[in-house]
């Protein structure tokens, strides 16, 4: 037996992030004891056990490691197929409207080079319409993979690409966004260290993969709440160069000396056979 369901996958994703099967049961809406059963076949069905139970609780075996890791995967698949494929089909049939593109871009970064962007791909004859979506420093790579998004502008070395395709648009360095009255603004460069020790002045943490860095900085949502906060006097944060474009009057940026340069690329899933996102890559590498 070498076929799993997605309901199969479903349940024991559920079981094994929980380690538990009690609120697996609750998360999934459903009683535990038809979850308990549905585990133990699929266990049967493969052959291998996946979760050791015991009066301590639910661990994973290392079967069960590896099934839980493609099993996300799996699962981020199908539904990726789903939202792409209803994307597609608002172009079906007369009077459909365009195809179009969802396009995931990092809060306050690469400003003039997505305008360029998408000024330039607008123009393109049969363009699709391209729906830009706003979204976190690290939340590119889950977007593409479960189909949120089509295409994402990415930034190494923040955002890992590994798993997709990619063509490289933009080196820039980094800078610091301080509030305008601190007595660091008036540097004409700080360093890392700098910034990442200032009493009254703390980094700002930015969730990754759902969880916030340890930190005495505030837990930044979005990018009004963290240019606010930075005005206020209460925070420090660390961009692109590129983030001068949305910078408030009570914002002063400071270039930082020895911060790595950030590389922006324009990514999408590897196995992509979609026209129109064939025709904005090609925009993107001729800006």
């Amino acid at each position: 037996m070498d076929t799993l369901e997605t309901r199969e996958l479903r349940y024991f994703v559920a079981v094994a992030e929980e380690l538990h099967f009690g609120r697996a049961a609750e998360r999934l809406g459903m009683a535990q004891p038809p979850l308990s059963r549905a585990i133990q076949q699929l266990e049967r069905r493969l052959g291998v056990t996946l979760l050791e139970r015991n009066r301590r609780g639910v661990t994973l075996t290392g079967a069960g490691e590896v099934l839980l890791h493609e099993g996300r995967a799996a699962l981020d698949a199908t539904t990726a197929a789903a939202r792409r494929t209803r994307r597609a089909g608002g172009a079906d049939g007369p009077g459909g409207r365009r195809n179009r593109l969802v396009l995931a871009v990092k809060a306050a970064a690469s400003h003039e080079l997505l305008q360029k962007l998408l000024a330039a791909y607008a123009a393109e004859p049969d363009a699709a319409e391209i729906e830009v979506l706003p979204s976190g420093m690290c939340e590119h790579a889950e977007l593409l993979r479960d189909g949120r998004a089509d295409v994402a502008l990415m930034h190494k070395p923040f955002n890992s690409l590994a798993g997709f395709d990619s063509e490289e648009l933009l080196t820039e360095g980094q800078i610091a966004i301080l509030p305008a009255g601190h007595p660091l603004a008036t540097h004409k460069s700080l360093t890392l260290a700098d910034v990442g020790d200032i009493p009254d002045l703390p980094l700002a943490r930015w969730s990754r993969n759902g969880t916030y860095p340890p930190g005495p900085g505030p837990e930044i949502h979005d990018q009004t709440q963290l240019a606010q906060l930075i005005a206020l006097g209460r925070t420090v944060a660390v961009f692109p160069e590129s983030a001068r474009a949305w910078l408030w009057a009570e914002h002063t940026a400071v270039p930082l000396a020895d911060a790595p340069p950030v590389v922006t690329h324009i990514a999408w899933p590897a196995h992509s056979r979609s026209l129109a996102l064939a025709g904005l890559i090609r925009t993107a590498t001729q800006l």
